[in-house]
């Protein structure tokens, strides 16, 4: 174009003067001219449309068709939901591919799943929140009411359950602390547990009313003994000096674990402590798959493992001080023992044992809602 500008300027036989000084086609400078002539393409455009190197999707007809049917017996998912994705890597695909013949590589495969084939990359996502019982909800209105009538009468009300067993030495912790930079806490590569240390449990009671919680946290086996051993410790070192006038206790609590509603131990248990303490014991249990509602598990819970910071349980006493020093601005204060008894596992409850027990089911779901009164309040 230039030297068709010099052409042009030059006048007549200024083609010809220019073709032999620079040495260019006289078709070449021709076709100069006549760019000179037509106007570019605009909007900062190098190229008119539809210039520059055809799609390799639009030269190799075959290709997107292979690709989907390379992807589709991987794809998982609802296959009606317009986003999908796929478990091969667009490398493996693209190998996939050349072998078939096709010439493309990975970020080709990457850029085609998200234009032709509308795939994108995603992470799983929590919806599935297991079998939904048919009175599930029923059940939650039941407990909230049974709640608030205690709460009226000024009693007090409990939820329970027990945390994820920690390891004891030094492993790594979820979470992070600050840190000189470069100088991150070295942890085992390993999990595996010690087996001087070995792990803990933390068995929590959060008393609704109050924002308070207590954990006791115990070394050998989760049991329905450990569990109510718990409850009782709290309601001796937290319940009577918060609630003096406690007559009645409603505990609410998961269907599964050490404290399940299917748990004979865990009734037999409960019974000896109502006998003990002359309470009269309310228990709601949360249906099945619902363990996430119960409120220690968000009111507490959530709290004491945002307290870990990352930071190794280094020894039984480290667990308890990090616990009991854990609060929050709503007011919650968590108080923390180690209760070092051993509880057996595997015991057996026998059926006269059962028989013997003060316990009525409420008309509504009695295998989830029950109330054990103490043995000489149904003996007078």
């Amino acid at each position: 174009m230039f030297a068709a500008a010099e052409a042009r300027a030059a006048g007549r036989g200024g083609l010809a003067a220019v073709a032999e000084i620079t040495g260019l086609a006289r078709s070449t400078i021709g076709r100069g001219i006549n760019d000179l002539d037509t106007p570019g393409p605009g909007n900062g455009r190098v190229r008119r449309k539809g210039g520059g190197r055809r799609e390799v999707a639009d030269l190799d007809t075959t290709l997107v068709s292979d690709l989907q049917r390379l992807a589709e017996p991987a794809t998982m998912g609802d296959p009606i939901r317009p986003l999908k994705w796929v478990s091969k890597s667009p490398a493996k695909l693209a190998a996939a591919l050349c072998a078939a013949g096709h010439t493309i590589c990975a970020n080709t495969v990457a850029r085609l799943l998200e234009t032709k084939l509308e795939y994108s990359r995603q992470v799983n996502r929590k919806t599935h929140d297991g079998t939904n019982h048919p009175d599930r909800d029923a059940q939650f209105e039941h407990i909230n009411a049974r709640v608030l009538d205690a709460q009226a009468a000024g009693q007090p009300v409990i939820s329970v359950d027990t945390k994820k067993k920690e390891l004891i030495g030094n492993y790594r912790n979820d979470g992070s602390d600050y840190r000189p930079k470069g100088d991150p806490r070295c942890v085992n590569i390993h999990d595996f547990p010690d087996k001087e240390l070995g792990k803990v449990v933390p068995y929590g009671v959060y008393d609704v009313g109050t924002n308070t919680g207590w954990v006791s946290v115990g070394v050998t086996a989760d049991t329905a003994s450990f569990a109510v051993n718990s409850i009782r410790t709290w309601q001796k070192r937290m319940g009577q000096q918060r609630h003096p006038g406690m007559r009645e206790l409603t505990i609410t609590a998961d269907c599964g674990g050490s404290n399940g509603a299917r748990v004979r131990l865990w009734k037999v248990e409960l019974q000896r402590f109502a006998d003990e303490t002359d309470l009269v014991l309310h228990v709601h249990h949360y249906p099945p798959g619902t363990s996430k509602w119960n409120l220690i598990e968000h009111r507490m819970f959530c709290h004491i493992t945002q307290n870990w910071r990352g930071r190794p349980l280094s020894s039984r006493m480290a667990v308890v001080e990090l616990i009991g020093a854990t609060t929050t601005n709503a007011g919650l204060k968590v108080e923390c023992a180690l209760d070092e008894s051993i509880y057996e596992k595997g015991v057996k409850v026998t059926k006269a044992e059962m028989d013997s027990l003060v316990i009525e089911g409420n008309a509504f779901h009695p295998e989830w809602n029950y109330t054990i009164t103490p043995r000489r309040r149904h003996q007078t």
